[in-house]
């Protein structure tokens, strides 16, 4: 579900924003942050982005039978004043 490049990326970037003074810890820092944000991420209720844009379809199509069924209402309501 999540990129392994992404998260390693991040990591890294994380990693190397550590001083130069700990230099020697940035390895093991590096894989303490891959497997914080790792456990953060699964934690999260996400979905990924296919299922998102498949959501988001079912939504369009909802919207647009509801527009068409409220106009039809509208329509009935006034022609039974």
């Amino acid at each position: 579900m999540f990129d392994p490049k992404s998260i390693d990326d991040l990591a890294t970037r994380l990693s190397d924003a550590v001083p130069p003074g700990f230099s020697n810890l940035k390895e093991d820092m590096e894989k303490n942050f891959r497997a914080i944000i790792q456990s953060a991420l699964g934690k999260m209720d996400l979905v990924t982005r296919e299922e998102f844009e498949v959501q988001k379809g079912v939504l369009a199509k909802t919207r647009t039978k509801l527009e068409a069924l409220e106009s039809r209402v509208d329509e009935m309501e006034a022609k039974l004043k």
